[in-house]
């Protein structure tokens, strides 16, 4: 299939300083992210969507376009990403066409643990499944069934979840999942008249917690350090 875009959705302000440019054994998060999706032979294009010129000009460096610069309402810490995505979607199609761009991928530069099967999992998953969208989960490590709780007025706790019957250990509770920024899969005409993730027919690729891990702080990029170790950059790239 033509027209498939990776986007990279990397803007400069971040509670961890310089975040999308920080160094992962010595490349940064972001052309991690650039060279994953140009290892991956269905993706025709990498863009970055950015309103920052350090990163606009590290993107250049490592091959990706940056068409577009991302408005400054769109790169604040509140401004959900699904409004950038839009952004970027309107972009393309006014100025080249809906024929440019007919399969969006976006690769947050935040999961530098990714393996390119990962991102092609998705691919195939999105054109397999009748989906409107497809995003990566990992299983989760608390469970609201067994181990996570909230508070109630009077300060007392309870299980976020509360079965008829109790759970009274981990593997009779119903598997969960977490988010992993690992990639997402979907249409442009989806993210034109959707609002959300949820607003369709979403499906999942299930990556392992060592390929899932994001980058929010520095014990994040400590956690990740550790893996890259074990795994290395052949095993990422070539699995």
């Amino acid at each position: 299939m033509t027209g498939t875009v990776a986007f990279i959705f990397a803007r400069g302000g971040s509670s961890f300083r310089g975040k999308n440019l920080r160094l992962l054994h010595g490349r940064s998060l972001l052309a991690r992210a650039i060279n994953i999706c140009k290892a991956v032979k269905t993706i025709d294009r990498v863009i970055v969507s950015t309103d920052d010129e350090d990163i606009a000009e590290a993107a250049r460096a490592e091959g990706a376009e940056v068409p577009f610069r991302r408005p400054a309402e769109l790169a604040s810490a509140t401004a959900p990403e699904w409004l950038a995505w839009r952004h970027a979607v309107s972009w393309i199609r006014e100025n080249e066409g809906p024929q440019a761009l007919r399969r969006f991928i976006a690769v947050p530069a935040t999961s530098p643990l990714r393996a390119r099967s990962d991102i092609e999992a998705c691919l195939t998953a999105y054109d397999g499944g009748g989906w409107d969208l497809v995003l990566t989960v990992r299983p989760a490590e608390r469970n609201p069934y067994f181990n996570m709780v909230e508070l109630e007025s009077d300060g007392r706790a309870r299980f976020v979840l509360n079965p008829d019957k109790p759970i009274t250990h981990r593997q009779s509770a119903p598997a969960m999942y977490d988010i992993a920024g690992v990639a997402y899969v979907t249409s442009p005409d989806f993210i034109l008249e959707a609002n959300g993730l949820f607003d369709g027919r979403t499906g999942v690729v299930i990556v392992p917690k060592e390929r899932a891990v994001d980058i929010d702080d520095e014990w994040d990029l400590v956690t990740a350090e550790a893996f890259y170790a074990r795994m290395g950059a052949p095993a990422l790239e070539n699995q």
